[in-house]
């Protein structure tokens, strides 16, 4: 009877979202790893370095010979060059050998006598091979020749080896040219064959039970042995290619600043929602974008695309519960928080969004100045009751859909008025009518953002390529993260141009991003709202 094999039901398996939630990363700005949820009561985790330990992958050696690649290409061609000079530099030195080998004599020729010639022959080989730096051979070639070194000069530069298992010795001899190394290997020899007849014999010629025979005659070598120009060059082009590498790869270690995106969520696992091109007509007094006025076509093709790409990433931070209020930041000054805020939110409001910007920086104000608006009058003025926010704003866009708020008056509590339950409310207001942009202080500096990120859906910090450091990052984020905050990603602003942007990003420079928003600033500006 055959007998039915008892099919095992399957394990179920766990939700594709579980199964593959651990080395997934939401380039939209995902909840970074390491910060707590606001409802959670636990102590807020800090950041630390993502990954399993300290290991490094083939790509990041690549990416740090491809950052690093001149200073490897100079490195190689300076061994390469050092080497070649110091090998034509070097005297040129010829090798001539001379060949011998010993036997044993007046044994006999029958098969018995034959073997222990041979064995006596074997036994004397080796210590054949420590006369041939005896100081009498080295005066006997020295008289023979007429030379005018020491005996102790010339045993260095004589050599005498035997092959394993022979009877054969090779007597190797250098000199500066192909005719005195022949002459002088010819010369040493004789010079053993002289000593040994000396120790086997009894004075007489022939005694000796066991002599060095003459055999291969030295040559007249064809060119030097040394230097060896190829071989050199080669070791100094590896040595100059190591010293490249380590170069690379020390500076690379040394090196603490952020220069990638990569960089960020491999070190932190924060989502990088946005990378911004350097862009240096954006000086110091006017730090707004104006594509209308650029010199430089491919520039707002840059610009205009890396907005894009900010913008549409933040609508997918939190599909389910997307952000009304962000805070915009930065770890220190000079990152570009300021101009990457405006920029945003002129590029939300030229995208149909209401939007209110708001200068909550109560300590360096610059926005009011970026929109040409009175630096007299602004939050402060709403957060102390004595306006309302329509007195103190102002609109900007065809369809007045760009509310900016400056900071108004310094105060002397920024942080307090800043953390107070108006600023709450006002940000709680405006939020039902638009999305809020708010530009804030930086991280390091003082606590006002960090405090202004609990009032807000979640904040962005703004970092420098090339300028800000891993550990400037990380107590960026710890600081937002003690007090609750949430941190919605990662800008990476400054980022160097490699190659023209328009064949990066493949758009032509017309924009369907309406250019009138962004010269608002210039001559659409509606103080009274």
């Amino acid at each position: 009877m055959r007998r039915s094999r008892r099919r095992r039901r399957p394990r179920p398996r766990a939700p594709r979202s579980r199964r593959h939630r651990r080395g997934r990363r939401d380039r939209a700005g995902s909840a970074p790893r390491g910060r707590r949820s606001r409802d959670q009561g636990s102590q807020p985790l800090v950041y630390e370095r993502k990954g399993g330990g300290n290991a490094v992958e083939l790509r990041d050696y690549l990416r740090v010979l491809g950052a690093h690649w001149l200073a490897i290409v100079l490195l190689t061609v300076v061994g390469l060059a050092v080497a070649l000079g110091w090998s034509l530099l070097q005297p040129r030195v010829y090798t001539a050998t001379a060949s011998g080998y010993v036997a044993a004599t007046d044994l006999g020729n029958d098969t018995g006598s034959s073997l222990v010639s041979d064995q006596l022959a074997r036994s004397k080989v080796t210590s054949y091979l420590d006369i041939g730096s005896w100081r009498s051979v080295a005066e006997s070639a020295i008289t023979e020749l007429g030379l005018t070194t020491t005996p102790e000069s010339l045993v260095n530069r004589v050599s005498v080896t035997n092959p394993l298992d022979t009877v054969v010795i090779h007597v190797a001899a250098n000199a500066g040219t192909p005719e005195a190394a022949r002459d002088l290997a010819e010369a040493w020899t004789r010079g053993m064959v002289a000593a040994i007849d000396d120790i086997e014999g009894d004075g007489t010629p022939g005694s000796a039970a066991v002599t060095l025979i003459p055999g291969d005659s030295a040559r007249l070598p064809s060119s030097p042995s040394s230097p060896n120009i190829p071989l050199n060059v080669a070791l100094g082009g590896l040595i100059g290619l190591a010293l490249g590498i380590g170069y690379a790869v020390l500076r690379d270690v040394l090196d603490r600043r952020i220069r990638s995106s990569e960089d960020i969520e491999r070190e932190f696992g924060v989502g990088v929602v946005g990378t911004l091109p350097l862009e240096r007509s954006l000086d110091n007094t006017r730090e707004v974008f104006s594509f209308t006025n650029s010199s430089r076509p491919g520039s707002r093709t840059a610009l205009t695309e890396a907005l894009r790409e900010l913008r549409i990433n933040l609508q997918y931070t939190d599909v389910d519960n997307p952000p009304r209020s962000i805070v915009v930041t930065s770890p220190m000054p000079g990152d570009g928080k300021s101009s990457t805020a405006a920029n945003l939110a002129m590029s939300l409001a030229a995208a149909g969004q209401r939007v209110a910007f708001i200068d909550a920086d109560l300590r360096r104000p610059v926005v009011a100045p970026l929109f040409g608006l009175s630096v007299g009058v602004g939050l402060t003025d709403v957060l102390a009751g004595r306006a309302s926010t329509h007195e103190v704003s102002a609109t900007f866009g065809p369809a007045r859909n760009l509310l900016v708020l400056p900071a108004g008056r310094i105060p002397p509590n920024p942080s307090e008025m800043l953390g107070s339950q108006r600023m709450r409310d006002l940000i709680s207001d405006l939020s039902q009518h638009g999305l809020v942009i708010i530009d804030s202080p930086p991280t390091l500096l003082v606590s006002d953002a960090a405090v202004l990120s609990t009032a807000a859906d979640g904040a962005l910090i703004v970092v420098s390529s090339g300028r800000t450091t891993f550990d400037v990052l990380r107590r960026s984020l710890d600081n937002i993260s003690k007090v609750n905050g949430r941190t919605l990603g990662v800008v990476l602003n400054k980022i160097p141009r490699r190659k023209r942007v328009d064949d990066y990003y493949g758009y032509d420079v017309d924009d369907d991003v309406p250019a009138e928003v962004y010269s608002a600033a210039v001559n659409a500006r509606n103080p009274n709202g």
